[in-house]
């Protein structure tokens, strides 16, 4: 990585800050200008600059929008993650992801939960200590929970590898694909 990292909770819901992220290199980055939704990210603190024109927070590498769940108070709901383009793969997502989740109960919640639509995010929630809990929402989205001071209970291979034959049966990405098959079988991920 070459550069120091930090992880920052900047607010929680309902009344959180915004971050200007740069849309070229953040998928979601228009999610981060609500105020509506708490945040947190992971930034570099070297004074490292992107080559970007000042528009954006060039420090973040890594963001997430948090709030309640709407039909669980107790339940903290991660709405989206993103990871810089340039910095995809090197375990920030999830790093940022068991940072908030271990924060949670300091707002009362007791469990984190989040829906994913691809199996590499399936697979970055897995290494922040979540699990499938069988559940598909929204436009074919897995959920994944945890507890908040703990991993989650069941990461038993059944359970991680039903998740992963729900994205097999779907029309992906040759990417997506290739990954899925290095995964058949497999145990889930060691957490970070």
């Amino acid at each position: 990585m070459g550069s120091e990292t930090e992880l920052v909770l900047l607010g929680w819901p309902p009344e959180g800050p915004t971050i200007r992220l740069d849309y070229r290199r953040f998928s979601y980055a228009g999610k981060f200008v609500m105020s509506t939704t708490g945040k947190a990210v992971l930034r570099e603190t070297d004074g490292a600059e992107d080559e970007t024109d000042g528009e954006f927070d060039d420090t973040v590498l890594a963001a997430v929008a948090f709030d309640a769940d709407r039909t669980d108070p107790g339940t903290l709901r991660l709405r989206y993650v993103t990871v810089r383009d340039d910095r995809r793969g090197e375990g920030l997502g999830p790093r940022l992801c068991r940072f908030v989740a271990d924060r949670a109960s300091d707002r009362g919640y007791d469990r984190v939960a989040i829906a994913v639509n691809n199996p590499f995010a399936y697979e970055a929630l897995y290494r922040a200590g979540f699990s499938f809990t069988g559940v598909e929402t929204g436009l074919a989205e897995l959920v994944l929970a945890r507890p908040v001071e703990e991993l989650a209970a069941d990461r038993s291979t059944g359970t991680y590898q039903a998740g992963l034959d729900r994205y097999r049966k779907r029309d992906l990405s040759s990417a997506e694909q290739s990954f899925l098959e290095d995964k058949r079988d497999t145990a889930p991920p060691e957490p970070i």
